[in-house]
């Protein structure tokens, strides 16, 4: 079967997809598939994977999704099969249907709520109270462009259950074409990575005595990075922040903690490697996740299986990941006070902690490479056969 799968970052970039796409075509490619990925990437060449990356260079947002589209159409014209993976997706699925492919997509995010969030027309609204909600205009019409662009795909796959609600509930799409089906870590896990904390920590060049927090994402408004930077000011002072990932919110967060007086304590590491990802986890006393959005983290995914408690948000497809109180603990939604909280207590507690952790572990099962991505491969193999 050829495969044409897209993704809207790519590594070297962090993010869900950067982890989700590499490993599911490493998957595809050793079960004898053709794959070939169009994906927004920083890096113009990506090498070292068993399958073809034709990489969309960074540019202004309208000219780069032009680019993107145009690629998709001359590569899926090659394609059995199209698996969009995109945020805004009108394009990428149009240019597969122009094509004359059969189009399967993953439903990462409402798009329409993203785009309205960016654009500041629903004064920050989370996504479950979007849901719920009527707007002007300008929403009115990103939603329906968006049941546009979801009803022209032959199948639609949502990786967790908050997300598979959406399509059916709120965009009217028939319940057959939307599937369940979860992320998958394929990854190391802690005993590959790391001979304990301390090393990890001394690869990393961290301080033996210091107690670290951290916290992996694109850094966008609705990370809120700038909760944990609050929660912080009120710990003591030999707990400090590592912040890895890049983003429109960078700057701002930086001068956020310069005014809370944290410049000493919270680190903005930047687009991190890859390969310092896992060391940074293991290293890390407790990991944080403060964002006002999640369909399933793929981040939430790679913490559990490295061993490192969790403190998170408590929406979208994080109580799917994390079962307060089982393994790990569930914050509401911009209440600074209660996530500091949670995040001292983990650290007060060790035997706690390690208990989040060894749930964390074998609540995994559920999220296994082998099964999640097989049911992917039947549905690709399904759409190809029609």
């Amino acid at each position: 079967m050829r495969i044409l799968v897209t993704s809207p970052i790519f590594p070297p970039d962090l993010g869900g997809p950067s982890v989700y796409v590499p490993s599911l075509g490493r998957f595809l490619a050793e079960r004898g598939h053709d794959v070939t990925v169009v994906a927004f990437c920083a890096d113009p060449r990506p090498q070292g994977y068993p399958f073809r990356v034709v990489a969309i260079e960074r540019g202004p947002l309208l000219a780069r999704y032009l680019k993107a589209a145009w690629a998709t159409y001359l590569e899926a014209r090659k394609a059995d099969v199209v698996y969009v993976n995109e945020h805004l997706a009108l394009l990428h699925v149009a240019a597969a249907r122009l094509a004359g492919r059969k189009v399967m997509i993953r439903v990462m995010v409402d798009g329409a709520w993203e785009i309205s969030h960016r654009k500041g027309w629903i004064e920050g609204d989370d996504i479950e109270t979007f849901e719920g909600k009527q707007y002007g205009w300008k929403v009115s019409l990103a939603r329906r462009v968006q049941r546009h662009w979801w009803g022209w795909c032959h199948q639609l796959i949502a990786c967790s259950d908050f997300l598979r609600r959406i399509p059916i509930e709120r965009y009217g799409v028939p319940e057959r074409k939307v599937e369940l089906v979860y992320n998958a870590y394929h990854g190391p896990k802690a005993a590959d990575v790391a001979d304990g904390r301390a090393s990890a920590r001394a690869r990393q060049g961290l301080d033996p005595k210091k107690r670290y927090l951290l916290t992996i994402c694109r850094l966008m408004v609705w990370k809120r990075v700038d909760g944990i930077l609050r929660a912080l000011q009120g710990l003591p002072d030999d707990i400090e922040l590592l912040v890895a990932g890049d983003g429109d919110m960078l700057e701002p967060w930086k001068q956020l903690a310069r005014e809370l007086g944290l410049e000493q304590r919270a680190h903005f590491l930047g687009n991190v490697p890859y390969e310092r990802i896992p060391d940074l986890i293991c290293a890390a006393d407790v990991f944080v996740l403060n964002s006002e959005y999640e369909g399933l983290s793929h981040t939430l995914l790679e913490v559990s299986a490295l061993g490192t408690p969790i403190v998170c948000s408590k929406i979208g497809g994080n109580p799917e990941v994390v079962e307060h109180e089982r393994n790990g603990l569930l914050v509401p939604l911009r209440d600074d006070a209660a996530l500091r909280a949670a995040i001292a207590r983990l650290l007060e507690d060790p035997t706690l902690a390690r208990r989040f952790v060894a749930a964390g572990l074998e609540r995994m099962q559920r999220f296994d490479r082998e099964r999640t991505f097989g049911h992917i491969e039947r549905l690709l193999e399904g759409l190809a056969r029609r």
